[in-house]
């Protein structure tokens, strides 16, 4: 598909060739075989950069490995709310943290050589691309978690939360800064010539171009596309230089053609925005090499890769809780027992297990969209061959009875969700998930995997279990979670986001004066691997 695209482009009068772009914020997830790696959220409470990096190589092989050269990744929101629906795109609620796993960018894009000026976009070749932070600015700071919504702070509250990973971005070279469909004190980002233009290209010296998200411009109307001829007059001008349309370009290109033609638009503006994409496209060699290369296709989905992932996995558990009160610790799980139960909504659910922007935009249910290992299989493959595992999805207590099983593992949580459709103010486990718990946890000991986006009122269940882990969306490796509750690896995940205790305490963030979280940033029991006999 890109290279017929690509074709069409080069026989044109000046053959410039297009520069695609696609999501690819878990590895290259829209596509089938490709690595899955753990959404942002389980990223950040790895609290380790390098991993992160060799996740962006490796993500950029495989995204190469289809013919495209451009992400729209990373997502550098600092989530300050869990009720958004993206909060899994972000890192942490703290901007050090997210910071710090900037070390993606250069993991796409390569190492800006050491003599290269700072905030020129820099791309190392035919096996790395183009990257794109985004959603510039404040998008994980929307009043009540609303996607899409506002963000109300001062100034100095924007620098300090939201813009501080824009900078390590454009020093590590980034290509391209994507801008969020939210508002800033009432005004959309789409349309803040002070933010776009005076402060990330004059202030930061930004010199990539600034691309505007699906329909943005259409959006600083209301309701959208209502006075289009108005969105693309404040949108070019106020400095977004590439525009995402999907369906209505023709319009667009009427549109802009007309507002130029009668001064309204500058072509000193035209001018800006051609030359920072053609900066971008020269960066990358695209003018040289402008077709796939067919020799990268074995990278998709690589063994290497997978192993990959499976260590990002391992990193990312954090342990909540291990043992009951005055009880000895229930995690690591003896690998040799006569019987063990394997239950929940989400122990056999490879989708379920990835979360959204998997295959699909809001991700898929069951075990057939793509290649990989289910926490089921992955403990059938991990315990003595002379252990009994048993699973049942939803087991009603008449059929436990304690003296039949070791333990149990119940992998409960969210449903796979994207962008506002994971908007939530209630934050619960789903009903057939404290179902599962509370079934099986009354009569078996039991250790509880929760797989969600962010953290889930949990605390009126906890008594009741004996090991409780936050497993975060952890992508298509769920053998990265048997090694670590089997022993073969120590627990060492420490949180990225406040475990609050109920939704009535949001927005609680680390550093709140008011701050009283069931478990705290930075919280996560540690475990050293078990001795092998």
């Amino acid at each position: 598909m890109v290279t017929e695209m690509q074709k069409g482009a080069l026989s044109t009068r000046l053959g410039i060739p297009i520069i695609y772009g696609i999501d690819a914020v878990h590895g290259h997830n829209n596509v089938y075989k490709a690595t899955i790696f753990p959404h942002n959220v389980g990223l950040g409470a790895t609290r380790d950069p390098s991993l992160v990096k060799r996740i962006g190589a490796a993500t950029a092989l495989e995204v190469r490995a289809t013919g495209i050269p451009y992400v729209f990744a990373p997502c550098v929101a600092v989530c300050r709310d869990p009720r958004w629906g993206r909060c899994y795109e972000s890192y942490s609620e703290d901007p050090h943290i997210v910071k710090m796993m900037t070390e993606i960018i250069p993991g796409l894009q390569g190492d800006i050589p050491a003599n290269s000026p700072k905030g020129v976009p820099f791309v190392g070749g035919k096996t790395k691309v183009a990257a794109c932070a985004k959603h510039y600015v404040g998008d994980g700071g929307t009043h009540l978690g609303i996607n899409e919504n506002n963000t109300i702070t001062n100034f100095h509250g924007l620098l300090s939360i939201h813009m501080p990973p824009y900078y390590d971005a454009i020093i590590k070279g980034v290509s391209t800064v994507m801008v969020s469909y939210s508002s800033w004190n009432g005004v959309k980002m789409h349309e803040n010539h002070y933010l776009l233009t005076d402060f990330l290209k004059n202030k930061l010296r930004f010199r990539g171009f600034i691309i505007s998200d699906w329909q943005g411009i259409d959006r600083i109307t209301t309701p959208p596309h209502a006075n289009y001829t108005f969105s693309v007059e404040v949108g070019i001008l106020a400095g977004i230089d590439m525009i995402m349309i999907p369906f209505e370009y023709i319009e667009f290109i009427d549109d802009l053609t007309s507002l130029v033609n009668r001064n309204v638009i500058p072509m000193s503006r035209i001018d800006d925005a051609v030359r920072r994409i053609l900066r971008v496209k020269f960066t990358m060699g695209l003018f040289e090499n402008p077709y796939p290369d067919p020799s990268l296709a074995g990278e998709l989905g690589k063994k290497e890769h997978r192993e990959l992932a499976r260590e990002a996995v391992r990193k990312s558990l954090v342990l909540l809780k291990n043992g009951k009160v005055n009880e000895a610790p229930l995690l690591p799980l003896p690998k040799k027992a006569k019987k063990i139960l394997v239950a929940g909504s989400h122990a056999h659910n490879l989708g379920y297990q990835c979360g959204g922007w998997t295959i699909e935009w809001q991700g898929l249910g069951g075990n057939d969209l793509t290649i990989g290992t289910t926490l089921l299989d992955a403990i059938k493959s991990t315990v003595d061959p002379s252990t009994e595992v048993v699973y049942s999805e939803n087991p009603d207590s008449n059929s436990l009875h304690s003296n039949e099983f070791s333990y149990a593992i119940v992998a409960v949580g969210e449903p796979p969700y994207a962008e506002g459709f994971g908007d939530n103010l209630n934050l619960t486990v789903p009903a057939d998930g404290l179902r599962t718990i509370q079934n099986v946890c009354r009569n078996i000991k039991c250790a509880v995997i929760l797989m969600s986006g962010r953290p889930l009122v949990i605390e009126p269940y906890v008594a009741s279990i004996d090991a409780l882990v936050a497993a975060w969306l952890p992508g298509t490796e769920g053998r990265g979670i048997a090694d670590v509750l089997f022993g073969d690896f120590g627990f060492s995940g420490e949180l990225s986001r406040t475990w609050f205790r109920s939704v009535d305490q949001l927005p609680m963030n680390v550093g709140d004066p008011h701050y009283d979280p069931l478990y705290p940033f930075g919280f996560g029991l540690k475990t050293e691997p078990a001795k092998s006999f």
